[in-house]
C-alpha cells in the first residue's frame, strides 16, 4: 500500500518543478482559479488533492500536448472516448483499491463473484473517487485518485487492469514518484511508463 503523500498542503519544490513543466507551454489552458476550484469541489463534496489543486487554481487547467499523448483535460471534463452511457462519476465515494488489480489475470475472482458483482466492482473503479486527468487512447485512463485511502496518487485503468503509477521500482508495473508532479514530471522527462519498456 502506498502511503506518506502529503496531499493537504502544496510542497513549494513540487509546485516549482509543476510551473516549470506547464507555464511556459503555448499549448496549456489558463489556470482555472480558486474560485472555479472552490465549486467544482462544492459540487462533488471532495477536496482535491495537493498539489494538483494548486496546479489547477494558478497554473494551468489542461495541456493538449500531454501528459501523456492526448493531453491533460481541465478540470471536470472527460475525454471525447469515454462514452455517455457510462454510470455517474461519484468523486465523494472512496477508491475501492489500494494495490494494483489485473483482473483480466484472475479468473478465480472473477468465477467466485457473479456477473453483476463483478460489474459494479468494475464500475466502481472506473468512477469512484478519482478524477479523470487524460486518455493515452484504447480505453486506457489516466486517474487522479480524490478518496480514500490512495487520495492523491495517480492510476492508470484501462479495460484489463487498474495500476497505480509511482511506486518503489522493485515492487511496481510502473515505478516513479508518486502523486500528480512526480507523474507530470515522469512524463516531461520523457520516461517510459512501465518498469519494462
Amino acid at each position: 500500500m502506498m502511503t506518506g503523500m502529503n496531499t493537504e498542503t502544496c510542497d513549494p519544490a513540487e509546485l516549482a518543478a509543476l510551473r516549470d513543466i506547464f507555464a511556459s507551454r503555448s499549448e496549456a489552458v489558463p489556470p482555472a482559479g480558486w474560485e472555479a476550484v472552490r465549486s467544482f469541489e462544492a459540487e462533488h463534496g471532495i477536496v482535491l488533492p495537493e498539489p494538483y489543486r494548486t496546479f489547477v487554481a494558478e497554473i494551468c487547467d489542461g495541456l493538449r500536448a500531454g501528459p501523456p499523448y492526448y493531453g491533460l483535460l481541465p478540470l471536470a471534463l472527460t475525454p471525447p472516448d469515454w462514452g455517455t452511457d457510462r454510470p455517474e462519476r461519484l468523486l465523494a465515494e472512496p477508491f475501492p483499491l489500494t494495490a494494483a488489480w489485473l483482473w483480466e489475470e484472475e479468473e478465480a475472482t472473477q468465477e467466485a463473484l457473479s456477473e453483476q458483482e463483478f460489474e459494479a466492482r468494475l464500475d466502481s473503479v472506473f468512477d469512484h473517487g478519482s478524477l479523470l486527468l487524460s486518455t493515452d487512447g484504447c480505453g486506457m485512463y489516466w486517474h487522479l485518485i480524490v478518496t480514500g485511502p490512495q487520495r492523491g496518487h495517480v492510476w492508470l485503468i484501462d479495460e484489463n487492469a487498474a495500476i497505480p503509477f509511482g511506486t518503489r521500482p522493485d515492487t511496481s508495473l510502473m515505478p516513479g514518484t508518486p502523486g500528480f508532479a512526480g507523474w507530470a514530471t515522469h512524463w516531461a522527462q520523457g520516461r517510459p511508463w512501465f518498469a519494462d519498456a
